[in-house]
């Protein structure tokens, strides 16, 4: 092909309504706004478009896109530490350079504006340059959270028609599952070559499986992060339609396969950024955010989107998290905030002080993914003596946080701000309930996604006709705007932050030929949060299944390690409530309770 990524993406408007990629329909009123990939898969915008125009007038949203604003801070503060990672620190011009060439590699294989582009890549230098390189390219970021085996990893690929993936690990890992997909056009893998003696300044992804004429190349050169003695090919960016897609944010929720949620360059460098920008007293001092959650994860997306594109700031991070370790990054980096979830932070806040420990430099500690444990916040203010900000949130487009305010009683989630995502509460009708009621919770504000990706049935239960997001939670708004979370409704264990769907262990499950009906519940677990407990019915005449015979199932079904049932209960019958379906609540209160739960 001879068109250059950014001319296919810059299509004339079009009154259509699904529209070529990157151009979504002129009309602010009428169906939602389409941006369609390359591959024919529609990405609607349930936000009416007045409204996104409204909250870029009020500066909420920058008319720009995240590569856009990524080169800015480059041409600004170049020698400004931009990454720190396993391997060591990167500026922001060493980083623009790892960025370039990647995007040069990306475009080789033909992966440009109007792609879909799938990172599976541990933490570090490697998965952000890739990420930036695929916004320099017009294309989609589809980062891939860590723990998702390859089941699950086949369905986003195939629901999002990803024309390329990035593997990390090994040259194997996830790379059988894409052999058949007919939309995958280069598959990158690890170079297992000889480092030249100095690994740690060059990328590991070097080959490329070209599927364009049905035949097989390798791009195997090596080029220095740091660019030494080497001139990369500028990348060829045009500024895209900061209303359309940047990046897919990916939840196992509630949901038999994960939810992949659509955001745009708008929600990512606008809305999702205020948030963040909220925790900073002093806006003049550049923000130095330790994110010890993975930069895949809904939480880990405040990292290469926000902290590089959006604020400036410098993006600290692990490839694995280690309690130990995050320590010595506050004391040797000097972060302003630690990002975490519950469990982190328990297990750091019990390690005992280092001689000389110095954690002076944190503003904050934030805490997102589950819900923060007194105990666990009360550690951490002791340990740091620093405040202890609670985010309540999801990949669906929901935020409220507590900056600003004291643990109010009732242990609210914070006063909703408007700027990121004003949230109401409804009846079953539909209908805004009054402060003091208890009903669903719905957000809608800058921050808020475009879609759900390749799921129009999920669009159709979760979003409304003028953009509010049904988060499937239940709250209540006190009479002094305070949000209380009293419940959910999604079926998910929250495992160390993790979002274990319920229905798709189940489903896997019941595969097994020893089982006749299953059902998992959460149970409490001091350390993580939430553990899976697997309520099983065994089939009549068929050995009953001990724990082990049913995980090393779900393994060869494809399910991650993290996405394991660790208690199983063995039930003659499966209780059933007043509706004749399974009572999900009674089998939880025996799995707590029993004490035969392996």
């Amino acid at each position: 092909m001879t068109t250059t990524p950014a001319a296919r993406h810059r299509t004339p408007p079009t009154t259509a309504p699904a529209a070529r990629h990157g151009t979504p329909p002129r009309s602010a009123t009428a169906a939602p706004a389409v941006w369609t990939s390359r591959a024919g898969v529609p990405f609607p915008d349930h936000v009416p478009r007045r409204l996104r125009r409204a909250w870029v007038a009020a500066a909420l949203c920058p008319e720009a896109d995240l590569y856009g604003l990524f080169t800015a801070r480059v041409r600004e503060h170049p020698g400004r530490q931009a990454l720190v990672d396993d391997a060591g620190v990167l500026s922001y011009a060493a980083l623009d350079t790892q960025v370039r060439r990647t995007a040069d590699l990306l475009h080789r294989a033909d992966l440009g504006a109007g792609d879909v582009v799938a990172i599976r890549l541990a933490d570090g230098r490697d998965a952000v340059a890739t990420e930036l390189a695929v916004y320099a390219l017009g294309a989609v970021a589809l980062p891939v959270p860590p723990g998702m085996g390859d089941r699950a990893l086949r369905a986003l690929l195939t629901r999002s028609r990803a024309a390329g993936v990035v593997l990390g690990a090994t040259p194997q890992e996830g790379a059988g599952i894409v052999e058949d997909l007919p939309h995958m056009r280069a598959v990158f893998v690890p170079d297992q070559g000889p480092a030249d003696g100095n690994d740690r300044t060059h990328v590991r992804i070097r080959h490329v499986t070209d599927r364009r004429d049905g035949r097989t190349a390798a791009a195997s050169e090596r080029h220095a992060a740091d660019g030494a003695g080497r001139r990369h090919r500028p990348v060829d960016h045009r500024p895209v339609d900061p209303y359309g897609p940047a990046r897919i944010l990916v939840s196992s929720g509630t949901e038999a396969e994960p939810k992949m949620v659509a955001y745009s360059h708008h929600a990512l460098a606008g809305g999702r950024a205020r948030y963040v920008r909220a925790l900073h007293p002093a806006p003049s001092v550049p923000p130095r955010h330790l994110v010890l959650v993975p930069l895949a994860s809904s939480f880990g997306s405040l990292g290469t989107p926000v902290t590089l594109a959006a604020l400036g700031g410098t993006l600290i991070v692990q490839s694995a998290f280690d309690a130990r370790g995050a320590l010595r990054l506050i004391a040797e980096h000097r972060p302003t905030h630690l990002f975490a979830v519950p469990t982190m932070l328990r297990r750091i806040a019990e390690l005992p002080p280092r001689p000389g420990e110095d954690t002076s430099s944190l503003l904050a500690v934030v805490s997102s993914g589950a819900a923060l444990p007194e105990a666990t916040a009360e550690a951490c203010r002791r340990r740091f003596a620093r405040p202890v900000v609670t985010v309540y949130g999801s990949s669906d487009g929901v935020n409220c946080h507590t900056v600003g305010e004291s643990r109010p009683p009732g242990d609210s989630v914070g006063t909703p701000d408007p700027t990121v995502a004003r949230i109401r509460i409804t009846g079953e009708d539909g209908a805004p309930l009054p402060a003091g009621r208890t009903g669903h919770i719905e957000a809608r504000g800058p921050m808020t996604p475009m879609c759900y990706v390749g799921a129009p049935e999920l669009d159709a239960r979760y979003r409304t006709a003028d953009g509010w997001v049904r988060t499937g939670d239940l709250g209540r708004l006190d009479e002094y705007g305070r949000l209380h979370v009293v419940g959910r409704l999604k079926r998910i264990a929250v495992r160390g932050g993790l979002n274990i769907s319920l229905a798709a262990v189940e489903r896997a499950l019941e595969g097994h030929p020893s089982v006749a009906e299953a059902v998992c519940v959460p149970v409490p677990d001091a350390d993580l949060g939430e553990r899976v407990c697997a309520c099983v019915r065994p089939a009549p005449g068929a050995p009953v299944p001990a724990l082990s015979d049913l995980t090393a199932h779900l393994l060869h079904q494809g399910l991650g390690r993290r996405q394991l049932p660790e208690r199983l209960l063995l039930v003659e019958e499966m209780p059933l409530g007043p509706t004749g379906k399974i009572c999900h609540r009674t089998l939880a209160e025996r799995a707590r309770n029993s004490r035969s739960a392996s």
